[in-house]
């Protein structure tokens, strides 16, 4: 499967051109990262540009605000010299971490970090494909993927020397160039300005490819349109929820058209009953809906949308279009643990900012870390303590003290629950 993979150039916490040209692309990396994730690439590379160190630790934040942010597998790239800052890049949330062929001090940590963090996490880049060669032992041994920086010359014929699964870094190709390169079997993925310069057309250029034969990653509707029951206008009812939080945002219909530019694109797209025509939702306000996944009832008559929504899904500016409450009864409900964890949370994170005379949480935040761990160490032998006791209530009492103070310890370091049940669900 080829891939389409963006990348950015990360400088003085912007996204430039590329190496050679500091021309600011963006001045929100993270907002960036995002486009490309929700229009349809398959990966990212960052490529940490920056001169000096605190450029360098505000690169390695963005980077971690990077991949909290997109759903697609990050590489990080740049600014290694020694393997703790491979560890680094990889603690950022990064899948893999990239080793510069060019340089010859990362070829000599090859071995040091790829037992240490596992070869399937580090990667190596280089400008001239001889390196491979020159290198093969230490390839074979302990890389799991190579980047070519293409920077000049034939790109096509100089490709023909490549055999390791390659993704091809190039300023600039044609859709027909890169359908020649893909003919390659090395080459498995094109990154560089060649996709970033087309990354709100993703999708587009991925049906190119396939008209072209490469097989590359694409949405395929497992149900024709004949296989839905319409209702008297011809149309099918579809109802939109936030894919992260199940909350219902809005519903609206679609005709055939609305449906196959839907899946073609990534982008939901309706057809507007008032003014008789296909509606792309955002394309004016640019709250755009990306598709995570589409499902029908059991009749056939409505299809439920999960997406990532830009913004607002209301026209009035709401999340969501469901806020004019008719009946309302207080009712004690089954909470979403993680939202509980989350509200929680909210609660500490706002007494650190706010600080309140007489809370706890803030006699702790004043005592420093040490008290705080030392709390946790306290919770932590009373859940061993409680475990003993065949009475069950006990031990929940003393796990949920313990995640309280967690909690305090995650305000104090900046980590919130969504990194956590990230790296959990990488695990």
């Amino acid at each position: 499967m080829k891939r389409l993979i963006p990348c950015i150039y990360l400088y003085k916490e912007k996204a430039i051109k590329n190496f050679n040209d500091l021309t600011t692309v963006s001045e929100q990396p993270v907002e960036l990262a995002k486009l490309y994730s929700d229009n349809g690439a398959d990966e990212l590379i960052v490529f940490d540009m920056s001169k000096d160190d605190k450029e360098h630790d505000r690169a390695l934040d963005i980077l971690k605000e990077i991949c909290a942010t997109v759903e697609i597998p990050v590489t990080g790239a740049g600014n290694v010299k020694r393997m703790e800052d491979i560890k680094k890049i990889l603690y950022t949330g990064c899948q893999k971490a990239v080793l510069n062929y060019d340089k010859p001090e990362n070829i000599e940590i090859t071995e040091e970090v790829s037992l240490k963090f596992g070869k399937d996490k580090i990667c190596l880049s280089f400008t001239k494909p001889e390196t491979l060669t020159i290198h093969r032992q230490l390839i074979d041994s302990y890389i799991s993927d190579t980047i070519w920086i293409a920077n000049a010359g034939n790109v096509t014929e100089m490709s023909a020397s490549l055999n390791d699964p390659t993704i091809a870094v190039l300023n600039s190709c044609s859709l027909d160039g890169m359908s020649k390169l893909f003919e390659n079997p090395a080459i498995v993925g094109i990154s560089g300005n060649a996709i970033n310069d087309n990354s709100k057309d993703l999708m587009s250029m991925k049906n190119v490819f396939k008209d072209n034969g490469v097989d590359v990653e694409i949405a395929e509707s497992k149900l024709k349109w004949s296989d839905f029951k319409l209702n008297s206008d011809g149309h099918v009812t579809v109802v939109v929820q936030d894919y992260k939080t199940d909350e219902v945002l809005m519903v609206a219909y679609m005709n055939e058209e609305a449906f196959m530019r839907t899946v073609q694109t990534g982008k939901m797209t309706y057809y507007s009953r008032s003014r008789n025509q296909l509606w792309l939702k955002g394309e004016t306000s640019g709250h755009y809906q990306y598709v995570k996944s589409l499902t029908a009832d059991c009749d056939y008559d409505t299809i439920l949308a999960k997406v990532s929504q830009v913004g607002a899904a209301c026209h009035t500016g709401n999340k969501t279009c469901f806020f004019n409450e008719i009946v309302s009864k207080d009712l004690k409900e089954k909470m979403n643990p993680l939202k509980v964890f989350e509200e929680v949370m909210g609660v500490i994170e706002d007494r650190k900012l706010h600080p309140k005379e007489g809370s706890y949480t803030n006699y702790l935040f004043d005592k420093g870390v040490d008290k705080i761990l030392k709390k946790l160490g306290e919770e932590a032998t009373e859940i061993v303590i409680a475990a003993k006791n065949p009475n069950a209530n006990e031990i929940k009492y003393e796990i949920a003290d313990f995640l309280y103070h967690m909690m305090v310890l995650m305000a104090e370091k900046g980590v919130t629950w969504e990194e956590i049940t990230t790296e959990l669900a990488n695990r």
